[in-house]
């Protein structure tokens, strides 16, 4: 009973990291987040590296 118990964990884990890799879930908000730099930005003020949002 116990090892199914923990299967059935693990097989839940994993269909919910399958989810969590899926881009269509706020892909475009985090990728409009990004500075040129690659950085991610916190809030709606500048990037730290200095360099423009793109």
């Amino acid at each position: 009973m116990m090892t199914k118990v923990v299967v059935l964990f693990l097989v839940f884990m994993g269909v919910l990291a399958m989810f969590g890799k899926l881009h269509w879930i706020g892909g475009k908000r985090l990728s409009s987040a990004k500075c040129s730099c690659g950085k991610y930005r916190i809030g709606k003020g500048p990037c730290s590296c200095g360099k423009d949002k793109s």
